[in-house]
């Protein structure tokens, strides 16, 4: 298991060299690895991933979140199969899409009703635009260092450079348009105080408040979920969960029912696609059923559809990854799996004298270079990232695939030994930070 160095052959240099040739940065988006860490994967059996060489690695990454059931699980594949040998597509309602709305509209609190699309990124945008045509204003609040995809109204104040000064966003990306931008407003995630203050100076404006109620890596602190409910409820403003992450992750009823609360609207992706492309927005009837086509050209109508939305292979795909977390009750296996990583992970930096927080939950974690506690963006922001670095290509380095630095995914199927195999790469790591 053991990688000092990712020894390529030249066809795998010549895969890599390809996509450097053909796509932006060598990458399909925002993801990349460094240059002496970069391969090319080939397949997945379980928490294992192979690149074009053999090399076995255990996956940390597990397609960025999707993957809750590992590769090629076999009841996914099996579902995959039956489906794409009797359609790919229909455009129209199907078998496995109502299989899997009923699935998630029994197991989430606040969906009445649900939309499919194939994104997290239009799963969010779609969410906006609801909320917008329910309560007739057009601004937003979100929270700084919060990720909902990368359209216009997402790609602001995600990875700011400065500390929070205002409730203006940062924009992030070229080629977003000033009028997408003048109408979101930012906060700090977990500051009641500021959140308050901006709301009430501007509630006759906002539409939404939008939130991963478990933000990328840290969790809320008691009474914040709360406190949003009760603050927009009191003004009539929609509260957005983006749980594309936390979503089946968490719980079965995701993060509304790990914290206790129930927003107006809620949105879904990686796992409900069981890897396979496919996203939802869910909520109150009320709210949902703007976007009803009989609704069409009428005042408050909501265009949202989409060529695969609810395409029946994804859908099949999601049904069986929903069907082995709720018949087998893997959660309590996934919570054990993290608590096992982080308690290991705080032991070896406290043993070394390192400085670092392990933060994180239910099948997610970060480790982060700081001794500020982990509350917002601004303590993520506070972490020594080459130290990260070091830290996190030292693991890769030895036997693991992982976003260097970033997130650590937790599955359902990561055994005991996996999980030892990570902290014995994640000692290497620690090893090559006091060495």
């Amino acid at each position: 298991m053991l990688l000092e160095t990712h020894k390529r052959s030249d066809s795998h240099k010549a895969l890599l060299n390809r996509a450097a040739k053909l796509l932006p940065g060598g990458t399909l988006g925002m993801f990349g690895l460094p240059a002496e860490l970069a391969i090319v994967p080939a397949y997945g059996r379980g928490a294992k991933l192979y690149d074009v060489d053999g090399n076995e690695y255990v996956d940390y990454l597990l397609g960025s979140g999707p993957l809750i059931l590992g590769h090629a699980h076999p009841a996914v594949v099996e579902a995959v199969q039956q489906q794409a040998a009797k359609a790919s597509t229909f455009y129209y309602v199907n078998e496995p899409a109502l299989e899997l709305a009923e699935l998630i509209t029994s197991a989430v609190p606040c969906a009445e009703k649900i939309r499919f699309c194939s994104s997290g990124n239009e799963a969010t945008f779609f969410a906006l635009r609801l909320a917008r045509a329910h309560t007739g204003r057009e601004k937003v609040l979100k929270f700084e260092g919060a990720f909902h995809g990368v359209h216009d109204y997402a790609a602001l104040s995600v990875w700011p450079t400065a500390d929070y000064s205002s409730p203006d966003p940062k924009v992030e990306s070229a080629g977003i348009p000033k009028g997408a931008s003048d109408t979101v407003m930012m906060a700090p995630f977990n500051d009641v105080e500021t959140t308050a203050a901006i709301i009430e100076a501007n509630h006759g404006d906002l539409s939404a408040v939008i939130v991963e109620p478990f933000q990328r890596s840290y969790p809320p602190r008691p009474g914040f979920l709360p406190f949003l409910r009760d603050i927009t409820t009191k003004y009539g403003i929609d509260l957005i969960f983006d749980e594309v992450v936390t979503g089946f992750r968490f719980a079965w009823g995701g993060a509304q029912e790990r914290y206790g609360v129930v927003p107006d609207l809620a949105c879904f992706g990686k796992i409900i696609g069981g890897g396979y492309p496919l996203a939802a927005v869910a909520g109150r009837d009320e709210i949902m059923s703007q976007c009803d086509n009989s609704r069409k050209g009428s005042p408050g109508y909501v265009y949202m559809t989409g060529t695969l939305s609810g395409n029946p292979v994804a859908a099949a795909a999601g049904v069986a990854t929903l069907k082995e977390l709720r018949g087998k009750n893997l959660y309590a296996r996934i919570h054990q799996s993290t608590a096992r990583m982080k308690s290991g992970l705080q032991s070896m930096f406290a043993d070394a004298g390192v400085v670092a927080q392990v933060t994180g939950e239910g099948g997610v974690l970060q480790v982060v270079f700081t001794d500020r506690e982990i509350v917002n963006y601004q303590d993520i922001r506070s972490g020594d990232v080459s130290k990260a670095l070091t830290f996190y290509g030292t693991a890769s380095l030895n036997g693991l695939f992982l976003g260097v630095p970033d997130k650590i995914y937790i599955s359902a199927v990561h055994t005991d030994e996996d999980i030892e195999i990570g902290l014995r790469a994640f000692r290497a790591g620690v090893e090559a930070l006091v060495g």
